[in-house]
């Protein structure tokens, strides 16, 4: 099976083939160590115009779907990342009417955004066609959102949207895969500048930051640029168990709302929030940083 010879070339292995499929997925940083998965079979395995998208159906997670070889959402993550970028800025800001959202294509973001009644429109600007398709027939319950009359999706280039709009967002999301491929310039500060530029005068952006661990030079230099750019700039984290180390990153950046002060806890008493990661102590939480990471960001 070509595809199957072509994806362990990746990042799968066999061993003892005799009676039982023994198929581990690993996923390395730097080769050295990281996370492996028994594999029970795989879902799917297709090449978009951008990148390989591949559905494993695992023994631990359930689902996992992987772009480019690398872990993006699965059935059991209990869906912290998804909760944690869009409530924390949406349960900060007072009046999030506009929210767009950049990446972001197995549509957890979005169908969380959702859950605000508040939210008047949420545009999600997704390079790539084919990962919404997938996560579609694998991911229901992350794509539930895209049912929402409030919700539109457009397949284009983030960095090119931004350019080019005119409009302006009460909260931008910058839910990005890691800073390779097709995102690679989607961390840098000309578009950070650009995406400031994009933000109504009271805006928050948050963007994913990556492990503060394994990736030390890209969330300090991140944090840092973001840090030229914004008045409030703080980063965040949550446990996100099928990436890198474990623990995930984000950069919360305003033009005027701080997270920790102007956190609307009438509002999410009001919502009754379904959730499995998020909660109003997550969100304060959230911010206390080891010193290992404050030490990083200064």
């Amino acid at each position: 099976m070509d595809d199957m010879n072509d994806i362990q070339e990746k990042y799968i292995t066999e061993e003892g083939m005799d009676d039982l499929w023994n198929v581990w997925y690993s996923e390395l940083h730097d080769g050295l160590s990281g996370l492996t998965v028994k594999v029970d079979r795989i879902v799917e395995s297709i090449k978009s115009d951008f990148q390989r998208i591949d559905v494993l159906d695992t023994r631990g997670f359930g689902k996992m779907l992987v772009l480019y070889g690398s872990l993006m959402v699965c059935d059991r993550d209990n869906n912290s990342y998804n909760e944690m970028i869009t409530h924390v800025p949406l349960m900060t800001h007072p009046r999030p009417d506009d929210v767009l959202v950049i990446g972001g294509g197995d549509c957890g973001a979005l169908t969380e955004i959702m859950k605000h009644p508040e939210v008047k429109s949420c545009l999600m600007c997704e390079i790539d066609r084919k990962v919404v398709e997938t996560s579609q027939r694998h991911f229901p319950h992350l794509t539930a959102g895209l049912a929402d009359p409030r919700a539109r999706v457009i397949y284009q280039d983030g960095k090119k949207f931004i350019e080019d709009t005119n409009a302006r967002y009460d909260v931008i999301l910058l839910d990005l895969s890691d800073p390779v491929g097709p995102a690679a310039d989607l961390f840098q500060k000309p578009f950070h500048r650009k995406v400031f530029d994009r933000l109504k005068d009271d805006g928050i952006l948050v963007a994913q930051s990556e492990s503060p661990y394994y990736n030390q030079d890209t969330f300090q230099s991140l944090i840092a640029n973001l840090k030229t750019i914004f008045p409030l700039v703080r980063p965040y984290l949550c446990f996100m168990p099928i990436y890198p180390s474990g623990l995930w990153s984000f950069a919360f950046c305003s033009k005027k709302y701080d997270p920790l002060k102007d956190f609307d806890r009438p509002r999410y008493n009001q919502l009754e929030l379904r959730t499995r990661y998020y909660s109003d102590e997550a969100h304060q939480g959230a911010f206390a940083l080891p010193k290992f990471v404050a030490d990083l960001v200064g």
